[in-house]
């Protein structure tokens, strides 16, 4: 039986936090085996559809959510499988640093946004002081089986580069939260992060970001422009 990294099939309650009140339409990318899928269907009676590429995942899922699309995202026709402007929320746990080209994915998701739909992502941070250490001291990048150096990682990501990133793609971010850990890996002292999450270290030992990000409207972008 293949070990799952317990990593991808937490609860995520700081993401379920975030979803929207009133939310019935949500699109779960990377929906893994359906946990958070199914607290949202138990919390908002919402209708939750997953997108996975792991075939393992997608069974469990299957018993979880109200549909699961197995393909990789990044290559699949997705309109032949999703409406368009049908979703109040697309989710993306710590997915996009695992894509190759995770601007271009945002942008394209975009058309199966509603109008006032958001989306919420959970980015791992690369500014994180565990990197800087190790390139300073070690001169070594810390290759893991999971967190922030997961070796699976294709992109990396600072909270200036999500803020472009989302903004390039058309969207406006209107929340950021923080995950904090000194510790990059799970750990009891990682429970008094809050002791120095302020600056200059806010950045520094920030685990995640949590993003909630909507569509610019043409106001919006007319405002973006007169200001740059």
């Amino acid at each position: 039986m293949k070990i799952l990294n317990p990593s991808y099939i937490g609860k995520r309650n700081d993401i379920l936090n975030l979803v929207p009140f009133g939310s019935k339409n949500i699109l779960d990318v990377g929906c893994s085996n359906g946990v958070l899928g199914e607290n949202i269907k138990i919390n908002f009676e919402a209708e939750v559809v997953g997108i996975e590429i792991d075939k393992n995942m997608v069974e469990m899922a299957k018993r979880k959510l109200d549909r699961v699309i197995l393909c990789n995202i990044e290559k699949a026709d997705l309109r032949k499988c999703l409406e368009v402007e049908y979703f109040d929320v697309i989710i993306f746990g710590d997915i996009l640093e695992h894509l190759i080209n995770p601007w271009k994915l945002i942008e394209n998701m975009k058309v199966f946004l509603k109008k006032d739909g958001v989306i919420i992502a959970s980015i791992p941070n690369i500014r994180h002081y565990s990197t800087i250490l190790n390139l300073l001291l070690k001169g070594s990048w810390p290759y893991n089986e999971r967190g922030i150096h997961d070796k699976n990682h294709l992109r990396f990501f600072t909270l200036d580069s999500i803020k472009r990133m989302f903004k390039n793609a058309g969207f406006e971010i209107i929340k950021i939260e923080h995950n904090y850990r000194i510790i990059e890996k799970p750990h009891k002292l990682n429970r008094l992060s809050f002791l120095i999450s302020f600056p200059p270290f806010t950045n520094l030992i920030t685990f995640q970001y949590l993003i909630v990000a909507k569509k610019l409207t043409s106001s919006t972008n007319k405002q973006h422009k007169a200001v740059s």
